[in-house]
Parts: structure tokens; sequence; C-alpha cells
């Protein structure tokens, strides 16, 4: 463990923060249980109406797909491993399914050893991670509405 730290020692957190974590780990495999009984649209979109939300407002007002459609279509194929079809639903979904699936042992990984494992500055960390995603999400809206 002492080599771990000296590695990447990250910094130490106190018992709120550790509590928090846990708390995320158990939101994030919420989530993951949630897509799992969500049936994947074929469209590539709206499966979040299983949820009771309502149609998309964009799509439906302009005829065009939202940053975020087909988001929860992808997390539905992502947790019954079809990747190529999580993509095709929503890349930045895909992605961000990756991320919350790597976060679950990161926090427990850190909780256990009362450090953010691998992390030395996390507003810088969570700054790359938003911006990642925003630019993955945005990218490839630009790219549905171009064809």
């Amino acid at each position: 463990m002492s080599a771990l730290r000296e590695l990447h020692p990250g910094i130490r957190i106190g018992w709120k923060l550790r509590l928090l974590l846990v708390g995320w780990s158990l939101f994030l495999i919420g989530g993951f249980c949630v897509a799992i009984r969500i049936q994947p649209d074929p469209r590539g979109f709206g499966s979040h109406q299983q949820l009771g939300f309502s149609p998309c407002v964009i799509r439906n007002q302009l005829s065009i797909p939202c940053p975020s459609c087909g988001m929860t279509t992808s997390f539905s194929h992502f947790v019954r491993g079809q990747l190529r079809q999580s993509a095709q639903a929503n890349t930045s979904g895909l992605v961000l399914a990756l991320v919350c699936l790597a976060m679950i042992p990161w926090s427990w990984i850190s909780v256990y050893h009362r450090r953010l494992w691998l992390v030395s500055n996390p507003e810088i960390c969570l700054l790359w991670l938003v911006c990642g995603l925003v630019s993955i999400t945005v990218m490839e809206w630009a790219l549905r509405l171009t064809f």
C-alpha cells in the first residue's frame, strides 16, 4: 500500500468526502441498474420515454436531434455489452458510460486508501473530464447536424 501511495499519492481525504464517494458510486451503480431495465429504442433515441419523460422538445419542435439525443439508448446498449450500437446511438453516451464505470472502482479505491487515487489536483482533473465530455458531445452533435 505504501508503494502505491509513493507512486500516486493523491490528495488525502476525510470521512465526509469518503462518504460522498461511497454515495456517488452507489448512485452510478443505480444508474446502470436503471439502464439495464430500459430496452434500447430501435430508432437510436427515445429510450428515456420508458422512464416517464416526454419526447425530446428540440427534436419535435425543430426536427433536429439535441446534443443528448440517444444518450439513454447509448447507456442501455452499453450495459448489454453492445458497444457498437452504444456508439451509434450517442458516442458521448458511450464515453460517459465508460467514465462512470471507471469511477465506481476508483471511488472505492480512493475510500480504501483515504486518498483521491491517482488524482493530485481534483479541480484540474474535473475540468479536463468535463471539457472532454462536452467537446465530444458538441463535435458529435455538429456531425449529426451536418450529415
